[in-house]
């Protein structure tokens, strides 16, 4: 099989997703963000009497009953960005078998989705090479100009030459990318080898070999694989060439004033609040429910049509009163410094307000439990008026959508005794039910996210993505909405292989922050903060820009397991 820039499966042009859009919605999946809306989960709480106004709540609660006034929170937007264009493989009936494959890293926390070809490429690790230490070297030829360029065998991946050939690739474009770099009779090993160029490698490669039934499939997995890294990094910035060293992150830090910190659910873990995506995080737990796909719960046609589903689930990421975590706390120090631009937060549970960041330095992207509207008239409550009904698993109900709703439902079992239907009755479950005002997935995102992204990626002068995953749009394209300029730092557990960040700090977020403020000689305000300053904080660099943080106890647990393995 060969690869040319004129077959039909050669790779095409089409236009690329929005950057960013007014739903919320995955970053790698358009067909997710409703669920299915032909089918009607039954899944029951512990609210059976459907007549009864006892769970309605008290109307003296309310805050609001028009979106018209008083809005706490407002929604809707139709806003989209153009982006630019990407890479795209025509589809052919192959493309399918090679979505199937698992990764081959069974270590990885992160759940992947088998439909997503892009989470099965992992960044290259770059052996430590002489080359990279020659910047300026005037001998040193960037490998795009070398002629002729050596074969891909022998050409040594080193950071320098990944960086020279992906900047050629985001100059020159693709088709030229191509046509310097493939060979006139590419192998499937050629096609790897430029994966790596580019600075990735799949994560199961012996595993793809087995599974291909012929040479030929595993070329076409190959490029699949190709155009995948082509996509990457045509969509995602380029490293900053001098922003690598821990002391570069302090420094930054100490100057900077309008600090963008982009935070996910791995701020909160430390808390008992389950994250989402990791394997043993909240979506895993959902298979009892039955669902297609767990993320339904958060469905906005799912809790349509049977809001029992969030409600019976509801009270597992239910906020804790008046906590929060040296991560918050971190947050609030930056604000206290004068630091602090703006922090966009994927969570739902309001702890931001526990520790003090303010509304004005705070944009709750998913909205959260802080208050309730009702689904049908949009009268609004604060959240804690229905956090009762929500750890019953309740269905708590408005009180000025009883009488009605009562009204519906017995119009609607009298319809069904005489064997009739009426699509008037489609959605009299959700009818008058309090929903929390938390964004589902094809839901709006505030107008307060729209407003104020479009002009802090032009102020902010540093970005601090914290316990996220980036994996649902558009609030994961905030890294590649900033100037190319503004230094990106990661704090998480574990690295995010779709980003590139100028400095990684891989580790237990609230250990990696109390690590770096007692660099700085910054003090968090927490109860906690001196009992994790003295756990025996370490740090490892684990390549050029990415650095380890763990503590004494975690080290001695990871040498006891090398050493059971070992002995096994």
């Amino acid at each position: 099989m060969t690869l040319s820039v004129s077959r039909e499966e050669e790779i095409t042009l089409s236009d690329r997703e929005p950057s960013y859009g007014s739903k919320r919605s995955h970053s790698f999946d358009n067909n997710s963000e409703q669920g299915d809306s032909n089918k009607k989960k039954k899944i029951t709480t512990k609210n059976d009497d459907k007549y009864s106004n006892d769970d309605s709540i008290d109307p003296d609660e309310g805050l609001s009953v028009s979106n018209n006034n008083q809005e706490i929170i407002e929604l809707s937007s139709d806003e989209e960005k153009d982006d630019s264009d990407i890479v795209e493989i025509e589809e052919h009936k192959h493309e399918q078998s090679a979505a199937e494959y698992s990764p081959g890293d069974d270590s990885e926390d992160e759940i992947d989705d088998d439909d997503d070809m892009d989470s099965r490429l992992k960044k290259f690790r770059f052996s430590p090479s002489p080359e990279d230490e020659q910047n300026g070297n005037d001998k040193h030829v960037k490998i795009y100009e070398q002629d002729p360029l050596p074969p891909l065998n022998k050409i040594k991946i080193t950071k320098q030459v990944c960086d020279e050939a992906r900047t050629f690739l985001k100059t020159e474009g693709h088709m030229k990318f191509l046509r310097l770099f493939v060979p006139d009779d590419p192998t499937s090993n050629d096609i790897l080898i430029l994966i790596n160029l580019l600075g990735y490698t799949p994560k199961a490669v012996e595993r793809m070999k087995t599974e291909s039934d012929t040479d030929d499939e595993f070329m076409r997995t190959c490029i699949i694989y190709l155009q995948q890294a082509i996509n990457r990094v045509i969509r995602t910035r380029t490293r900053l060439p001098n922003f690598y060293k821990l002391e570069h992150l302090y420094d930054a830090l100490e100057k900077s004033k309008k600090i963008l910190v982009l935070t996910g659910a791995g701020i909160s873990t430390s808390l008992g609040i389950p994250d989402f995506r990791s394997s043993q995080g909240f979506y895993s737990k959902m298979a009892h429910l039955g669902l297609d796909d767990p993320q339904d719960v958060f469905s906005l046609d799912v809790f349509r049509r049977n809001p029992n589903v969030f409600y019976s689930i509801a009270h597992m990421i239910l906020p804790p009163d008046a906590a929060f975590t040296p991560l918050h706390g971190f947050i609030k120090l930056l604000q206290d410094k004068g630091k602090l631009l703006r922090n966009y937060t994927q969570n739902i549970d309001n702890l931001e307000g526990n520790v003090g960041v303010t509304p004005d330095h705070l944009v709750q992207c998913h909205g959260s439990f802080a208050t309730a509207s009702c689904f049908t008239c949009k009268y609004k409550v604060h959240g804690d008026v229905i956090f009762p009904h929500l750890r019953r698993q309740q269905i708590a109900y408005c009180p000025f959508c009883t009488a009605e709703r009562r009204i519906k439902r017995q119009q609607f079992e009298k319809l069904e005794d005489e064997g009739a239907t009426s699509r008037k009755f489609e959605f009299i479950d959700s009818y008058g039910v309090m929903k929390p005002d938390i964004t589902f997935f094809g839901e709006d995102l505030p107008d307060r996210y729209h407003n104020f992204i479009k002009r802090d990626i032009l102020e902010c002068d540093l970005l601090l993505c914290i316990g996220t995953s980036l994996k649902v749009a558009p609030v994961s394209e905030i890294v590649n909405l900033l100037p190319e300029h503004i230094p990106q730092i990661l704090i998480n557990r574990d690295p995010i292989e779709h980003s590139e960040f100028d400095i990684e700090l891989l580790g237990y977020g609230d250990e990696v922050i109390t690590w770096l403020c007692k660099k700085l000689g910054w003090e968090i305000d927490h109860k906690d903060f001196e009992k994790i300053a003295n756990s025996g904080l370490e740090v490892e660099v684990l390549d050029e820009n990415s650095y380890s943080i763990t503590n004494a106890s975690q080290r001695k647990q990871e040498e006891e397991k090398k050493s059971q393995n070992e002995q096994n």
